[in-house]
C-alpha cells in the first residue's frame, strides 16, 4: 500500500488499487478490457495487443482539491471528498499518485488560510470565500501552475483581499519545491455548481501557463485546457497512436488528415510530419488558442486548427480527409459525429478512447460500415484507479477500401 490515504477510514476513496501490486492491477484491468471487448471485436486474440504500464506513483500532473471541513465545525481541510460522502472534505497532503510538491503547495495552502480564519464556500447556504485549489506540474519540465479559486471575498480574514492573496503568494513562493513555480493565479468563481468555472482570472505571480515537453514538442497548457493528467503515460499513448497511423499510411504522405477533439493540439503537431495538412478541431477556445500557439512555437507549418463542436464543423467543410484520428471526451462519439466519421469513408481511422466502455459501444458502428479492427492496445494511464486508456486500428475493408487504392 503505498499512499497512506487508503488505509484511513475517512479516506477519500479516489483509488481502487492502493492495496494490489501493480502487477496484480494491470492483470486484472486486462481482464476486464478482454470481457469488454471480447464480445464487440471479431478475432479478438488476434487484434488485441495487452495493456501497457505506467509508473503508479505521482504520475498525475492535475490535480483539483476542495476547500471544507471533514465534519461539522471541524477545521479547514483542502483536498479530495471523503468516500460516500459528497459535503465532507478530506486532506490528502501525501497523496500517492501526485508529486509530493503537490502536498507541499496543498499544505501550505490549508495552514495559510486556516491560520486567518478565512471561510470555505459551502455549497448548501451558498456562503463562504475558498473554493478550490488547482494545480498543475509538468512531469518532465518539472514547471508549476497553482491556480486558488474563489467565490467574492466576505471579508472573513482580517486583511483585506489584496493583502490576503499577497501574502497567499509569498507562502507559496517560500516553499522548498522540487520543481518551480511559474504561475500564481486567482480565478473567481460565484456559481452555484461545484465545477471549477472562470469568471475572471488575476496573476499573482509570473504567468497564467506552463510548459510540458512530449516526443520532442513542446506544449504550453494553461489552467483549463485539457492536456493528459499522465505525461509519461501520453508519451506512450501518443506514440503507439502514431505508430498505428504510420502502419496505415504505408509510406505514402496523405494530403489531408482530421484530428478530432484535438485539445491543445498534442497530436496533431506529433502527427502533422507524415502528412501534408493535418486540421485539428476542438470545440474549447482556449485550447485552439494554446494549439495554435503550440504549433507556431514548435515550428509547425503543415496543420491549421478550427474551433467548433466536430459535427457542426464538419458538415461546414468541403476539405475530405485521406485520413482520421479521434480522440473523443469520454462519452465517446456522438451519433452525429460518428455518422459524419464513417460517412467519409477513409481507409483508415485511429480511435483514441478515454473510456474504453466508450469505444466497446461505437465499434459495432463502424463494423456496420465495412471496418474491421486491426489493431487495439490499451495504456494505464490512471494507476490505482479503475480506469485506463485504448488505442484502436480501424481499417476499411471490402469495396470501401477498395475505392481509396
Amino acid at each position: 500500500m503505498s499512499c497512506r490515504h487508503f488505509g484511513d477510514p475517512d479516506n477519500c476513496g479516489g483509488c481502487r488499487y492502493q492495496d494490489f501490486s501493480y502487477e496484480e492491477e494491470i492483470a486484472q484491468k486486462d481482464r476486464e478490457l478482454r470481457e469488454l471487448f471480447e464480445d464487440v471485436v471479431p478475432s479478438f486474440d488476434e487484434v488485441y495487443e495487452g495493456i501497457t504500464g505506467t509508473d503508479p506513483d505521482g504520475y498525475r500532473n492535475k490535480m483539483e482539491f476542495t476547500f471544507g471541513n471533514r465534519m461539522k465545525d471541524g477545521p479547514l481541510e483542502l483536498g479530495m471528498h471523503r468516500k460516500g460522502r459528497f459535503y465532507d472534505i478530506v486532506s490528502v497532503p501525501e497523496c500517492g499518485i501526485c508529486n509530493s510538491d503537490f502536498g507541499r503547495i496543498i499544505e501550505a495552502t490549508r495552514e495559510y488560510f486556516s491560520e486567518r480564519g478565512t471561510s470555505f464556500y459551502r455549497k448548501r447556504q451558498h456562503t463562504g470565500y475558498l473554493r478550490h485549489l488547482l494545480v498543475r506540474r509538468a512531469h518532465f519540465t518539472g514547471q508549476i501552475l497553482t491556480d486558488l479559486v474563489t467565490a467574492d471575498y466576505d471579508g472573513s480574514s482580517e486583511a483585506d483581499e489584496g493583502e490576503l492573496m499577497a501574502g497567499f503568494r509569498e507562502a507559496l513562493l517560500a516553499l522548498n519545491l522540487d520543481g518551480e513555480i511559474v504561475g500564481i493565479l486567482h480565478t473567481r468563481n460565484n456559481s452555484l455548481s461545484d465545477t471549477i468555472k472562470d469568471e475572471g482570472t488575476e496573476v499573482l505571480y509570473g504567468q497564467d501557463f506552463f510548459y510540458e515537453k512530449i516526443l520532442g514538442l513542446s506544449f504550453k497548457i494553461t489552467p483549463f485546457s485539457f492536456f493528459q493528467t499522465n505525461s509519461a503515460g501520453a508519451k506512450k499513448l501518443y506514440g503507439k497512436a502514431r505508430e498505428y497511423l504510420l502502419e496505415a499510411l504505408h509510406g505514402e504522405k496523405p494530403h489531408e488528415v482530421f484530428d478530432l477533439y484535438s485539445g491543445t493540439g498534442t497530436i496533431t503537431q506529433i502527427v502533422s510530419e507524415y502528412a501534408e495538412h493535418v486540421t485539428g478541431v476542438e470545440i474549447v477556445p482556449e485550447a485552439v488558442q494554446a494549439a495554435e500557439e503550440n504549433a507556431a512555437a514548435n515550428g509547425m507549418t503543415s496543420c491549421s486548427f478550427i474551433c467548433g463542436d466536430v459535427f457542426r464543423v464538419l458538415d461546414g467543410l468541403d476539405e475530405k480527409p485521406d485520413y482520421i484520428i479521434v480522440d473523443p471526451p469520454r462519452e465517446g462519439l456522438q451519433p452525429k459525429a460518428l455518422s459524419k466519421i464513417v460517412g467519409y469513408e477513409v481507409p483508415s481511422l485511429v480511435y483514441i478512447a478515454c473510456k474504453p466502455a466508450s469505444l466497446a459501444r461505437d465499434i459495432p458502428t463502424f463494423i456496420t460500415h465495412g471496418y474491421e479492427v486491426k489493431h487495439l492496445a490499451c495504456i494505464d494511464m490512471f494507476p490505482r484507479t479503475n480506469n485506463t486508456e485504448c488505442v484502436c486500428l480501424f481499417v476499411k475493408t471490402g469495396d470501401g477500401a477498395l475505392r481509396h487504392q
